[in-house]
């Protein structure tokens, strides 16, 4: 049989095939090569299935496609992530899932440019204001998954060793048993909605950008409507929005890099910062009544005005043949009236669906299913499958938000609601109350409820990993340092590690070393000096 040359990259059910053809490249080296072992390299290829950032890419995004048909058809089928700023976390978390669920189907990793500012940048802490460097994110896009695909290898590892010691006990079913795994072993490479914040500059730079982020591997880019220059945090005051041919040109930019770099079915997720934004930075151009230009004008605060009215320097709109002075901050900021951000937000949704957009991201100000729904539903009158990424914020008071929720909805019923003070429901003495109960089921239904309601397809959480490491790192610093001392780590971290399985507890084999041992072997046989022998202390561990 002739060689025919190898497959490129070893999917499931390649193992053998693997194992076959480089058996035959082998061979046609005519004795050179036999210090290789075929199936040696069909588990390192296996090992390592996604060669570059771009076959990731294409991978995530073919999921995300399915995923969202499957939403379109149950809405019960929304997807959900946490947002990561280390690869250690999002290998941590991706282990986790497998080992809870089984599967990682439909959970996904999120990038915030929040928590790339405040912990990724070499100038040390930022605020969400996109002064961090640019090339920190597609950085950590690569640093992701260099991680999620070791989780890959190590996982295969501890496989393949199982399947070798089948096959010296001579346990064919076991062994055949383990090889089904191997053979049909599912990645830890999942898709990542990636913030490009605003852009980092115009259009241009833009287009640059979502090359870098999507050759690191993003599948989905997430850009938002602020202006590049003074973006600001999405629950902060201050933000400022751009017309919509300005936004949509970053738009273009975005889809022309995936295009470019052959991912076709790429994700482009456009937010709207409108509900919360009062500022514009230029009056859009407009050159026919009711085009898009003139309906994002006419959300800005204006006072009609004479033609002898006019001062110096003032900026005149004419509408329907009345002279209109937009109101100018000191700034040179446009104001729009009070009450208009829903308005924007529909129209924002639906002209960035219309020009390429496929997901869409409303900030709010609170997690309310009803508001957010009451603009989906306006949305979809217009786009029937408009689907929303929505930010689950830290950012908000979840408790007292849906304790007043609560609150609000029994008064309006006719409840006694006599025994409890709103403006302190976030008290501990509330927190075994029928009215902190109910507030606790709708926040644990929330992300159902809104999938059901208000299209929302993508569930995220934008900031956990940062508060959970504060957290954790708080309550081992006050036991450590405290009486305590050792036992503080032992009970609060080994320990519970051990029992509820964590696999890091074994942390040099987190990091890489019984891979690196299994290296040795193929590279060097009986010769090897291997770091995992029986004075390894791993060992107690199991």
């Amino acid at each position: 049989m002739t060689y025919q040359g190898p497959i490129k990259t070893a999917q499931p059910g390649d193992y053998q095939k693997n194992i076959t053809e480089v058996k035959q490249l082998i061979e046609s080296y005519k004795g050179t090569w036999d210090g290789i072992d075929p199936e040696a390299v069909a588990r390192m290829r296996l090992q390592n299935r996604f060669q570059t950032g771009l076959d990731i890419a294409r991978y995530t995004a073919a999921i995300m496609r399915k995923d969202m048909a499957a939403y379109d058809a149950d809405s019960a089928l929304y997807t959900q992530s946490l947002g990561v700023w280390h690869g250690f976390i999002a290998q941590q978390k991706m282990i986790s899932i497998k080992k809870h669920f089984g599967t990682t189907d439909r959970r996904y990793l999120y990038l915030s440019g929040w928590m790339v500012a405040a912990l990724r940048s070499e100038f040390g802490p930022l605020p969400d204001q996109s002064m961090h460097e640019k090339t920190s994110v597609p950085a950590l896009i690569e640093e992701l998954y260099t991680f999620l695909r070791q989780a890959d290898a190590r996982e295969l590892g501890g496989i393949f060793r199982a399947l070798d010691a089948a096959r010296k006990a001579g346990d064919k079913a076991k062994a055949q048993e383990l090889l089904a795994a191997a053979e049909n072993h599912q990645t830890h490479v999942v898709p990542i909605i990636a913030d490009i914040d605003a852009g980092f500059g115009n259009a241009e730079a833009t287009y640059l950008l979502a090359k870098k982020m999507i050759e690191a591997g993003a599948c989905a880019l997430q850009i938002e409507n602020q202006v590049s220059d003074e973006k600001q945090c999405g629950h902060q005051d201050g933000k400022v929005t751009v017309p919509h041919e300005v936004f949509l040109a970053k738009v273009r930019a975005c889809r022309y890099a995936f295009l470019e770099l052959g991912v076709e079915d790429g994700i482009i997720v456009t937010r709207t910062d409108s509900l919360g934004a009062g500022l514009t930075q230029q009056i859009a151009v407009s050159h026919a009544p009711g085009d898009l230009g003139d309906q994002y004008n006419s959300f800005l605060d204006c006072e009609e005005v004479a033609p002898g009215d006019a001062h110096n320097g003032d900026v005149i709109i004419n509408r329907n043949g009345k002279l209109l002075r937009p109101k100018r901050l000191a700034s040179n900021l446009y104001q729009f009236r009070s009450g208009t951000g829903a308005d924007r937000c529909v129209l924002d949704c639906i002209t960035s669906l219309q020009n390429g957009a496929d997901l869409l991201w409303i900030e709010t100000e609170k997690p309310h299913v009803e508001q957010i729904a009451s603009m989906v539903d306006r949305i979809r009158a217009v786009i029937p499958n408009a689907k929303l990424v929505y930010n689950n914020s830290p950012s908000f008071n979840w408790t007292l938000n849906f304790r007043w929720q609560v609150y609000d909805a029994w008064k309006a019923e006719g409840k006694d609601v006599s025994t409890y003070d709103r403006a302190a429901l976030m008290s501990v003495d509330y927190d075994g109350t029928p009215l902190a109960s109910e507030a606790d089921e709708r926040i644990r239904t929330f992300q159902a409820d809104g999938a059901k309601r208000a299209g929302i397809f993508h569930h995220l959480i934008t900031l956990p990993t940062y508060h959970t490491a504060a957290l954790s790192t708080d309550n081992l610093a006050k036991e450590y340092f405290g009486a305590q001392g050792m036992l503080g780590y032992v009970l609060g971290v080994q320990r519970q590690e051990i029992r509820q399985g964590i696999a890091c507890v074994k942390h040099q084999n987190m990091a890489g070393s019984d891979l690196g041992d299994d290296h040795k072997e193929y590279f060097a046989g009986e010769a090897a000096l291997k770091a995992g022998g029986a004075h390894n202390t791993m060992n107690q561990f199991g």
